[in-house]
């Protein structure tokens, strides 16, 4: 049996705890504090809590990233509606917006965002699009042309 404090309390560098398990590293050394009663909690540079990715330095990316492949995984789930040629331009951007679009934003309000993860977060909204529409880029429609369609 391994220890308690090993696999269910992490500490962030910089002081925030999370109970979250993580798999565990490659390296030989994991830096812990012992803080007693049995229990350490290990040093760790990033975790996910509450379905967000925190990381030592307080930005976003972490968070970005992971909720763009939610957000992806969410859109292959539903690709045979999405895709649907018999199902209506406004059904299928309601069904997006209400369930690939809320799984990618969920939590945002609490980021600390900046212009690369906006921007990646827009690019990952348009490529859906796209898949949505059956268009690519070959094709050279403009974004705002594929938003006004009905």
């Amino acid at each position: 049996m391994v220890p308690f404090g090993r696999n269910r309390n992490r500490i962030l560098k910089n002081g925030r705890i999370s109970g979250k398990p993580e798999p565990e590293p490659d390296i030989r050394y994991i830096p812990t504090i012992d803080i007693g009663v049995s229990a350490n909690l290990e040093l760790v540079d990033k975790f996910c809590y509450l379905g967000d990715m925190l990381s030592i330095d307080g930005d976003a990316h972490a968070a970005a990233e992971t909720r763009i492949r939610i957000g992806w995984n969410k859109f292959r789930q539903l690709v045979p509606l999405l895709t649907n040629k018999d199902i209506s331009f406004i059904m299928r951007g309601r069904l997006y917006s209400s369930c690939v679009r809320s799984s990618m934003l969920h939590g945002s309000e609490t980021w600390p965002i900046r212009k690369e993860n906006e921007v990646a977060l827009q690019q990952a909204e348009m490529r859906m699009v796209r898949w949505m529409c059956g268009i690519k880029l070959q094709d050279r429609v403009p974004s705002k042309g594929l938003r006004e369609r009905d």
